[in-house]
């Protein structure tokens, strides 16, 4: 299909995804859960570049505090309910809210709930798809969650690589409250 009186238009591509169709990965502790990479540039040529994918955070898991010196994101929560903490000021997250974090931020998300929290979120440039490939073990449709497992010992150098400032010197750990 073209565009009328346009011959020399240039295209850019199209993808449609069935829910069992990204790459997927299971995430190491303290994240555990998984990652599902629906958009990144190895698929796609996108003239800005940008990844887009879910996350799934069990219940008693955190994404740990951290910040991105030249990446926007956005993040639109569709299940569960948890906090995100956001240069040092918690908000409550759930289904419909959205966040956007700009650069350098100190931000992260944590699952203090008993059931699942799960959201969308989109980085503009991109290179947090290829951290969580990375650090992330190859996860396949049916299959059931590993073991907790520790993040690879290079996760400094992934980090530096990809999308993430250098470790924070202080930063916000989470406790849990025991299960009665």
């Amino acid at each position: 299909m073209s565009i009328p009186g346009q011959d020399t238009v240039e295209y850019g591509d199209i993808l449609v995804l069935g829910p069992d169709e990204g790459k997927d990965y299971w995430q190491p502790v303290p994240a555990n859960g998984s990652i599902s990479v629906r958009i990144d540039p190895e698929i796609l040529k996108i003239q800005s570049p940008f990844s887009l994918g879910t996350q799934t955070l069990p219940p008693a898991s955190y994404v740990r505090e951290h910040y991105h010196p030249i990446h926007d994101e956005v993040l639109h929560f569709i299940r569960g309910k948890g906090k995100a903490r956001i240069d040092g000021v918690e908000h409550i997250v759930e289904p419909g809210v959205t966040i956007f974090v700009g650069r350098n931020r100190r931000h992260m998300f944590i699952n203090d709930s008993d059931s699942e929290l799960h959201w969308l979120w989109f980085i503009q440039p991109n290179g947090l798809e290829i951290f969580f490939r990375d650090i992330g073990i190859e996860k396949y449709p049916g299959q059931p969650a590993p073991e907790p497992f520790p993040r690879p010992k290079n996760v400094l150098d992934i980090e530096k690589s990809t999308s993430f400032g250098p470790p924070l010197k202080d930063p916000y750990i989470p406790t849990f409250e025991p299960k009665k």
